[in-house]
């Protein structure tokens, strides 16, 4: 009888080591390292459990004799799941879907499984619902679930071998944190079981142009449970964000091996489940009818979109000998370093200040696009003076002072124009030379410039 081996895998970035030691090598983090057990050699593979052909049938080609003919996406039926997902589903995928408990994963997957199951084979694998809660969560969102096939099992290999005869195009496995193998001598959710069983599913996905849908659990901290190396096993990582006291849902590319990544798709959580929103923007915008000191709207480049957000800040005396900056949604070493820069080259100081700083709908801004934007709404705030409902502002600020132009500048006043918009203030260099009609547009290559302009 083969001996199992063991391995020790950072936590953190998934990296193996042969022996237990304080600190990861890769990394450099320390107490990171969890011992898993690595399946025997005789262990039965997804090549032997569906009968495909060993590695040493394969031919190796030269790289000008790969066929480059693009392989067909699948629909999913929702346009915006398609647009995360690089423009549909491709065969042999491995999509892992994270998100926080009750966000709707499982449900964004049920709709998309009963749409394709009307024109393709379907698989829905569940190891933490029994059928019958799925088969009451299709019918009371009113879906079409005549074809979709169910299956509830938590063994890896039994699953498998059901796919093998169901042969199905997609399939989902809810949730991967539930799935065990065997020959792993750990209990299910843990480091070894979730690396080896996503590993298992991924072969199987590949040698059968099988697209496979798995949901991951997240922690506290908003990763994906288990170790990192999970992310770097599947193709693409997508995530479903969206606050308890809101009913919109964001599904945000991190990873993707097919398509761009931080594309962003918005979602309506309804009692059918969840509805697409084809315009994100007139939902972040639903500002009240009176200007408001603090506020302003800027654009920012989501994937392949412009998206106008509101970003609202409040500026007050603080009480305390260290002032606070508080943000939602932006980065708060950022904040300090702007501030910083609005007192040397803008000549206003908020060294004696508490900042908060929130963007509206809770999108996260991770662009420099925001800077200027941020600047002109802490001003307002001080100042205690709105800025115009039809204004928008957009632009990079340098440690010099100097307003750096960001990409797709005409897109982003374009969209604001369509919106309602009538000013923008922008960096100089994205003003478009023929203009936009309706925009006055005022461009921008300085904080003085900018500050003037308000």
């Amino acid at each position: 009888m083969a001996k199992n081996k063991s391995a020790y895998v950072c936590t953190d970035c998934g990296a193996e080591h042969s022996q237990w030691q304080g600190q990861c090598m890769a990394c450099k983090a320390w107490n990171t390292l969890k011992e898993i057990k690595l399946r025997s050699g005789k262990a039965k593979s997804p090549s032997a459990a569906v009968g495909y052909a060993g590695a040493s049938e394969q031919q190796v080609k030269a790289i000008h004799e790969v066929s480059l003919t693009e392989v067909p996406r699948m629909a999913s039926g929702m346009s915006e799941l398609d647009r995360v997902l690089g423009g549909g589903i491709v065969p042999g995928s491995v999509v892992l879907i994270g998100g926080d408990p009750g966000v709707g994963k499982s449900s964004i997957l049920l709709q998309t499984m009963c749409q394709l199951s009307t024109q393709m084979p379907a698989l829905y694998v569940t190891g933490e619902e029994s059928l019958q809660q799925v088969a009451m969560r299709a019918k009371r969102m009113q879906l079409p679930d005549e074809h979709l096939r169910l299956l509830t099992e938590t063994d890896v290999e039994s699953i498998v071998q059901a796919a093998q005869k169901e042969a199905p195009k997609v399939m989902v496995v809810d949730s991967i944190q539930t799935m065990q193998l065997a020959d792993i001598g750990s209990a299910a959710g843990g480091v070894s079981q979730v690396r080896e069983t996503a590993a298992f599913l991924t072969r199987f996905a590949k040698q059968n142009d099988v697209a496979i849908f798995l949901v991951g659990h997240v922690t506290k901290s908003g990763e994906v449970a288990g170790p990192r190396v999970l992310e770097h096993i599947v193709d693409t990582v997508v995530f479903l964000e969206g606050q308890s006291d809101s009913r919109f849902r964001t599904l945000r590319a991190i990873k993707n091996r097919f398509g761009a990544v931080n594309e962003l798709g918005v979602f309506a959580m309804t009692e059918k489940g969840m509805k697409q929103v084809k315009n994100p923007s007139a939902i972040f915008l639903s500002r009240g009818e009176e200007a408001a000191p603090g506020s302003v709207v800027m654009v920012v480049w989501e994937g392949s979109r412009p998206l106008l957000v509101e970003i609202q800040a409040l500026v007050d005396e603080s009480p305390y000998g260290s002032p606070r900056r508080v943000t939602v949604g932006l980065d708060q070493n950022r904040i300090a370093m702007l501030l910083a820069v609005m007192h040397r080259h803008g000549g206003i100081l908020a060294a004696d200040q508490d900042v908060y700083v929130n963007v509206v709908g809770g999108v996260k801004v991770s662009e420099t696009s925001a800077d200027l934007a941020l600047l002109c709404a802490i001003l307002s705030s001080m100042r205690n003076q709105p800025l115009p409902q039809d204004l928008i502002v957009f632009g990079e600020v340098g440690l010099a002072g100097e307003i750096r132009p960001v990409p797709s500048g005409q897109e982003r006043i374009i969209e604001a124009a369509k919106h309602g918009f009538k000013r923008a203030i922008v960096p100089f260099a994205n003003v478009p030379k023929g203009g936009v009609a309706g925009m006055e547009i005022t461009g921008v290559k300085s904080l003085q410039q900018a500050l003037d302009a308000l």
